[in-house]
């Protein structure tokens, strides 16, 4: 029996659009191209093409190079590589990094990780509602402040946080 529900969590995971839903129905089956697209074989290379071409597509869409693009198994890899990876990259910048504690799981994870490995993390509190103080924000950056990360959308309280007044003041401390 289907029950009715009111789902109000989008920002967490939303419906495949029917659209998707029958481009990868085709995928999963025994005629499909379900095949590693690492392998060699002809299977292999069948999901090899179709993971280019839908690469292809993806760079077109977002105006840069499919080289551009990483595809991830989900939100967690995708926040390790991104916040991991841009540290570690961009170490010899400074060791400083600005998040706060109502960020998701997978994100305060890995900070607190870069911790362990010597970098300094502030962790600024959200105000009352869950909001970020711009001016704290803006007050916490330093000369060897490289990465800001901010979560736009709660998936837990709903609170939309200001990306573009975020990113500007990051952009004006060259972060």
């Amino acid at each position: 029996m289907k029950q009715d529900i009111v789902y109000l969590d989008y920002a967490a995971s939303t419906p495949l659009d029917p659209a998707v839903t029958r481009a990868v129905a085709g995928l999963a089956d025994i005629d499909g191209n379900y095949a590693n697209a690492s392998s060699n074989n002809i299977a292999g290379r069948r999901a090899r093409a179709l993971v280019d071409a839908a690469t292809e597509k993806l760079a077109a869409l977002l105006g840069c190079q499919a080289r551009e693009l990483v595809w991830t198994s989900g939100a967690t890899e995708s926040d390790n590589l991104a916040i991991a990876g841009a540290a570690r990259f961009r170490q010899d910048r400074g060791r400083h990094l600005v998040t706060m504690p109502t960020e998701h799981k997978a994100v305060t994870d890995v900070f607190k990780e870069l911790e362990k490995q010597g970098f300094e993390v502030t962790w600024i509190q959200p105000d009352a509602i869950g909001q970020l103080n711009l001016e704290e924000l803006e007050g916490a950056l330093r000369d060897d402040t490289q990465l800001v990360s901010i979560m736009h959308v709660n998936n837990e309280t709903g609170v939309v946080q200001d990306v573009a007044a975020i990113g500007e003041i990051c952009r004006r401390h060259d972060v």
